[in-house]
């Protein structure tokens, strides 16, 4: 069977990226799409894969700011020449499904969420505080992103969402159903120790951008006088340390190893945003330390509450201070934690991915849909 990977893009490193090394992983000898790649900003390990970008990648300084760019997107999507092959798999929170594939070709689409700016807008355009310009112009492009969302979604055979938020939400906007499997967690990278005494910190592990809700972290910890370690980078870095009280510890990037131990030693970590699923709350519960989580978006389907986190309820200040007053790390068990995570590991991942596909390819060949597997 003749393999093909597709991304909407490789200029920054997350859970979505790491979803792709675990589809390389099944499929090694399968070439990798994408609209633009720069190396220095992922993992080494693409590197040794066979990566084939887009006209975008001619483009000034669109590795950096790739945003400004936003309208070539579908046109680089559709461009790949993607003839020849059995199976597409994409990986897509925007763009990858979009791709144009032959009749014969079975095209299964793993998708983070539906485009966020283009379905969340009034909620994009607040957290991403636009100037009058961008206001102005905004409106109209994705008017017309909605359109070409909704219809290159069409394209697709079969979907697979990261969470049953997702799947919700695809039904919303696409009016197709999704299967659900969970993306991995590579559960090896961090060595559990048990008997690891935890320090004085919270922890926040992330890119520093408006929707992440960082700022909440760092406003509760400031009113209660908390120690906070935030790791990461990102446009809003400046602004969060302006915010930021004498507790608050910046640590910018850091290795993997070094971020390990932060992980293995923190009270808890603090995950304030809506993600659609989130991977780092199960990499922190791979080393058994619990999550403090808002209780909504993929959180619900990797936290469980009072077993290996908990949630606040509201996304404010005062809905966080109020569980982090109350909140007393020695009544979570962390080798119950550490087996949660497993859950979600990646061999468990990858036979998943497997079964959804082979049962496809099947009902293809045979045009029996009662083939099918259920996906759990």
């Amino acid at each position: 069977m003749k393999v093909a990977l597709v991304h909407d893009y490789l200029n920054q490193m997350g859970g979505a990226e790491r979803v792709v090394m675990a589809f390389h992983e099944i499929f090694p000898d399968a070439p990798l799409y994408t609209s633009i790649y720069d190396p220095k900003r992922v993992d080494p390990a693409f590197q040794k894969m066979d990566i084939r970008t887009t006209f975008m990648q001619k483009l000034p300084l669109v590795t950096k700011h790739h945003q400004p760019y936003l309208p070539f997107y579908p046109f680089a999507m559709e461009s790949l020449d993607l003839r020849g092959y059995d199976l597409v798999l994409s990986s897509s929170s925007a763009f990858a499904k979009g791709v144009i594939t032959r009749p014969e070709t079975l095209h299964v689409c793993y998708c983070h969420t539906p485009m966020r700016w283009c379905w969340n807008y009034e909620e994009y355009v607040e957290r991403e505080q636009l100037g009058s310009v961008a206001r102005s112009m905004l409106p109209f492009m994705i008017t017309g992103l909605r359109v070409w969302d909704q219809m290159s979604a069409q394209r697709v055979d079969h979907f697979i969402a990261n969470s049953p938020t997702i799947a919700e939400r695809i039904r919303k906007y696409y009016r197709r159903d999704a299967a659900y499997i969970p993306p991995p967690v590579d559960a090896s990278r961090f060595p559990f120790e048990p008997e690891t005494t935890p320090g004085d910190y919270f922890l926040v592990l992330s890119r520093l951008v408006p929707y992440k809700r960082i700022d909440l972290a760092i406003q509760a910890c400031n009113r209660l006088q908390l120690p906070l370690v935030v790791i990461g980078g990102g446009r809003d870095l400046e602004s969060l340390k302006q915010l930021a009280g004498p507790t608050v510890q910046f640590m910018g990037h850091l290795s993997d190893e070094e971020v390990t131990y932060y992980l293995k030693h923190c009270r808890a970590f603090l995950f304030p945003g809506e993600e659609d699923f989130g991977i780092t709350p199960l990499e922190v519960q791979a080393c058994g330390r619990p999550v403090i989580a808002y209780r909504a978006g993929g959180a619900l389907a990797s936290v469980v509450d009072g077993v290996t986190g908990t949630f606040f309820n509201e996304q404010t200040v005062d809905s966080l201070t109020a569980v982090l007053s109350n909140f007393d790390e020695r009544s979570f068990d962390p080798q119950v934690i550490r087996n949660h995570a497993l859950e979600f590991d990646i061999p468990r991942f990858s036979r998943r991915i497997l079964q959804f596909i082979e049962a496809k390819m099947s009902e293809r060949a045979t045009g029996d849909t009662s083939l099918s597997l259920p996906i759990r």
